[in-house]
């Protein structure tokens, strides 16, 4: 007789669910978030996006160890959010180092503003003279602290030096993790380029299998439009911001209408909500090679 699904966390898109055996069920839903905060609408499609990319990038770096035991609607588990085609994975269960390996190729976000401020990134120094959007002579790990919620307001990511984020978790998981990070980004970089996108940064999360440091596993979601900043390779111009395939679109409109990022959050308007779906869609179809099914 299977275990029942017990609920075990909510983020602020997956919800996750104990189901025995060491295994979890990952489900993506269609809310969106930014800046840390659960916006009130949900983009129709955007968990099978999530899903169906993470499943694609997860099978295609089947040379780094991850959660992943399956994606197919006949191996999920009922867990009591009704049909899971194409928005949830089965997973392993592992402990989430706290931690978030964030690797840039490209210097925009928090890194281009940190650049302007003081000439270096998350303790990387850089050369002088460079403008939003360059691509950077090698991709570079900067780690960040995971946000946290206190007392009805959101303490965000905070970015951290390579050395901080190393003491945080321990030597050896870090130079696992991190030499994981800055590989999968080159080979997904590469593929990714080729056809048509630039991946500018991405998110990796990582764990420990049975708490063990050197059994380090990617874990969570992998190359998505959430985790990653994708831009269109064609029209790349360095000196501005890019138009993008991720929610960027969806932070731009925020800092638009000058919302000062804590509650109460505002209302995304229909057309916001409609480009959104349509820049995730066109993401998967262009990464993934195929149509969102």
């Amino acid at each position: 007789m299977p275990r029942p699904a017990t609920h075990v966390g909510s983020g602020k898109v997956r919800e996750l669910y104990d189901v025995g055996d060491d295994r979890l069920v990952l489900v993506a839903t269609d809310r969106i978030s930014a800046y840390d905060v659960v916006l009130p609408q949900v983009i129709p499609n955007k968990g099978r996006v999530l899903t169906g990319l993470s499943a694609y990038w997860l099978e295609y770096f089947d040379d780094v160890p991850n959660h992943l035991i399956s994606y197919r609607a006949a191996d999920l588990p009922d867990v009591g959010m009704g049909d899971l085609r194409g928005r949830a994975m089965l997973v392993r269960k592992a402990e989430p180092l706290p931690v978030e390996f964030v690797v840039r190729g490209y210097l925009s976000g928090s890194g281009w503003r940190e650049y302007i401020a003081t000439g270096a990134v998350c303790g990387h120094s850089l050369p002088k003279g460079l403008t939003e959007s360059d691509k950077l002579k090698e991709p570079l790990l900067t780690p960040a602290t995971k946000a946290v919620a206190q007392a009805e307001q959101v303490v965000h990511d905070e970015n951290i030096t390579e050395e901080e984020a190393a003491g945080i978790v321990g030597e050896e998981a870090y130079r696992t993790a991190r030499t994981y990070a800055l590989g999968i980004y080159r080979r997904a970089a590469r593929l990714a380029a080729e056809r048509g996108v630039i991946i500018a940064d991405t998110k990796f999360e990582f764990g420990l299998l049975d708490g063990h440091a050197g059994d380090v596993m990617l874990i969570d979601e992998v190359l998505t439009p959430d985790s990653s900043r994708f831009w269109p390779r064609a029209d790349y111009e360095p000196g501005r911001s890019q138009p993008s395939f991720d929610k960027q679109f969806v932070r731009d409109y925020l800092e638009q209408i000058r919302w000062n990022k804590q509650p109460p959050v505002p209302t995304l308007p229909d057309d916001i909500i409609r480009r959104t779906r349509e820049k995730y869609v066109e993401a998967y179809r262009l990464l993934a090679g195929r149509e969102l099914q």
